[in-house]
């Protein structure tokens, strides 16, 4: 097991730990979690012993391997082959091949005495015995689960982008196959598909996994522990980061509710200590009193995590009912080799699509082109009538110029056409009120950047959001609120992120970048990964069975069974989209009641009825627990019978 008991670390006057004690158990899978600068990554830093607490001891298991994936490369040499790089992994294989490696070199420059040469081939025989080449094809089957060709596996290190050579130090890290795996921000480089050959790869891992992460698909798929790191504390939660968060709410309840009560005690102490101090007959009673008083204490209320400031994204101006098309569409930068062609998409005012593909594939590419930021060399790109978009680069926090101060920025993108005044505003709705508007882009966190850059973006208020990596630099608080707000937005909405679990909670299109072209799905990203599932099982029972002896009239037959089909679906399908909407509208209606009441509860007014209140309170429950039942019994009906309506439809 793995235990902290009482560590204390500070830098400078910064308490980064104080006084914190947990335990993680052999096989436990962590997920460690909490605002940005508060210590994740100085908690495996203590663990490897890169570190040392200032205070407290740490026990891991003797003879343990630790594998450690951090957010920055380690030391590599650029001219090793990507291939030789990640088969070097830890343990007694790795050292052989590392050792073959060095031998080669030098050989290789000219150092082939007889004993070096026999050294070398004892080497290769073990290499051999151990396993070897089954490591060298573990090796390529990870890295092709990660997004690299076959080509690239003999291509330098030096060759490959940071992001790359991270996947790279990810393959080997996983090689390994540590007793101990500790991942920070694992999915930082990844696109969606390397993220789900992530998850599957990690639900098999056996050993004990630590992983620091804002990716809620992740912590949710993998996970069963959840450590906070906040305001100097550790806080364990025994469940994936949605039990953390429903955990978290409760005790925060919990903790308040003892708090009033403490007050109300305090209060009561102190009445009786100042009526009866005076009075000599009560003289012992006051001194009991008094002792009670000191000893009582304040509940320990969890740290607030809540994102500071808001995304409110202004509502939209009106524009036509189609926002873009992409007719027969095609890029080439160099007027050669095409980043994507053949591209026919068409999105409808109030869409929400998201963009999904390995990376390399053009998303980006295409998101400018949508934006009209670049011009397809081929095909046509029309945007609707009254359209205007609102563009984010992926690299909006590079962009902000360190010296500038949030007022200046909005003000420059104004271009001297808005007056100070609404620009104040504007930024103000942004979470930049009074002196915050003077802050120095320099000094800004990952959240108060994205909304700047939609402080930015809203000076001319867009109906066609398109977004580049928007969750990049942000926790998952900020995160949320950022899903929150696109799907209070009712204009369209394209987006590139790698952030399965935003995607899924805000698009309900999927276009699909790949090398044999574009296709685009309408259902969610869970729709979409079941009908990627169902090709690939069809692919498997060698799928295409086509009856060539099949007749015209027996075709004839077909076509009209499922145009029959189709038809009966369709009516289903309305049915079941109209229901479901009305369920939503009913539960959060019902849920905004229950907030108020609650909260008429917490501050009572004078004449608050508690038993009126309280009766209320338990009709919603029950009303909102029936209603998400038939809920979701009508989404699943709807999820299932758009599967059988869309494979009708392909055929």
């Amino acid at each position: 097991m793995i235990d902290f008991s009482g560590i204390c670390k500070s830098y400078g006057k910064q308490d980064i730990f104080n006084n914190v004690s947990f335990r993680i158990n052999p096989g436990e899978r962590v997920g460690i979690v909490g605002p940005n600068g508060m210590g994740k990554t100085t908690m495996f830093q203590i663990l490897t012993g890169e570190i040392s607490p200032d205070k407290g001891d740490v026990v891991i298991p003797k003879k343990a391997r630790l594998g450690y994936l951090r957010q920055q490369l380690d030391y590599y040499d650029p001219e090793e082959k990507l291939i030789d790089f990640v088969c070097a992994a830890e343990g007694e294989l790795g050292q052989i091949v590392q050792r073959i490696h060095e031998l080669e070199k030098q050989i290789a420059a000219g150092n082939n005495s007889p004993s070096e040469l026999n050294t070398l081939g004892h080497l290769q025989s073990a290499f051999e015995a151990q396993g070897g080449y089954d490591l060298k094809h573990k090796a390529a089957a990870a890295l092709a689960g990660l997004g690299f060709r076959e080509s690239d596996l003999e291509r330098k290190m030096g060759d490959f982008s940071g992001g790359w050579q991270m996947r790279g130090c990810m393959a080997k890290t996983l090689l390994a196959e540590p007793d101990i795996l500790l991942l920070d921000e694992p999915s930082n480089y990844l696109d969606t598909p390397a993220v789900e050959w992530l998850r599957k790869r990690l639900k098999s891992f056996a050993g004990t996994l630590m992983m620091i992460s804002h990716d809620r698909f992740l912590l949710n798929s993998i996970t069963n522990i959840t450590l906070e790191v906040n305001g100097g504390h550790v806080t364990r939660y025994a469940g994936n980061y949605s039990f953390y968060t429903r955990e978290r709410v409760e005790r925060q309840r919990h903790a308040e509710a003892a708090q009033e009560n403490i007050d109300r005690e305090r209060d009561r102490l102190e009445r009786n200590i100042n009526r009866f101090r005076a009075k000599a007959t009560k003289a012992a009673q006051v001194q009991s009193w008094i002792k009670m008083l000191d000893k009582l204490e304040d509940a320990d209320l969890p740290q607030d995590l809540h994102f500071k400031g808001t995304i409110r994204i202004p509502e939209p101006p009106h524009s036509g009912a189609e926002t873009v098309r992409l007719e027969d569409a095609a890029f080439s930068y160099d007027g050669k080799r095409k980043i994507f062609e053949h591209v026919n998409l068409s999105f409808q005012r109030g869409d929400k699509v998201g963009i999904i593909g390995y990376n390399g594939m053009g998303k980006t590419t295409l998101l400018k082109v949508l934006a009209g930021r670049l011009t397809p060399t081929e095909g046509s790109h029309t945007l609707g009538h009254k359209v205007i978009t609102g563009y984010q680069a992926q690299e909006f926090a590079e962009l902000l110029t360190p010296e500038m101060s949030a007022f200046d920025i909005v003000r420059e993108a104004a271009g001297g056409l808005v007056p100070s005044q609404r620009i104040r505003e504007i930024l103000g709705s942004f979470g930049f009120s009074g002196e915050n508007a003077e802050k120095r882009c320099a000094v800004l966190s990952g959240g108060e950047k994205i909304r700047l850059c939609f402080a930015r973006i809203f000076v001319n208020p867009p109906n066609f959001l398109i977004l580049d990596e928007p969750t990049t630099h942000l926790d998952i608080a900020a995160r949320e609120a950022l899903q929150q707000a696109i799907n209070q937005f009712s204009g369209t909405v394209c987006l590139v992120s790698h952030d399965i679990e935003f995607i899924r909670g805000t698009v309900k299109t999927i276009v699909e970048m790949r090398t044999g072209g574009v296709r685009q799905f309408s259902g969610g990203y869970d729709y979409y990964m079941e009908r990627i599932a169902a090709e690939q099982n069809n692919a498997e029972k060698s799928g295409i069975q086509e009856s060539a002896s099949a007749t015209s009239d027996s075709k004839k037959d077909q076509r009209r069974e499922r145009a029959r089909k189709r038809q009966e679906m369709s009516q289903e399908k309305r049915r079941l989209e109209k229901e479901t909407g009305e369920l939503e509208k009913f539960i959060s209606d019902a849920e905004a009641e229950k907030a108020k009441l609650m909260e008429q509860w917490m501050v009572p007014q004078q004449g608050f009825d508690f038993a009126a209140n309280q009766k209320r309170l338990a009709e919603l429950e029950i009303d909102i627990a029936a209603a998400t039942e038939k809920w979701e019994k009508s989404a699943s009906e709807l999820e299932e019978l758009m599967v059988q309506y869309n494979a009708i439809h392909d055929n």
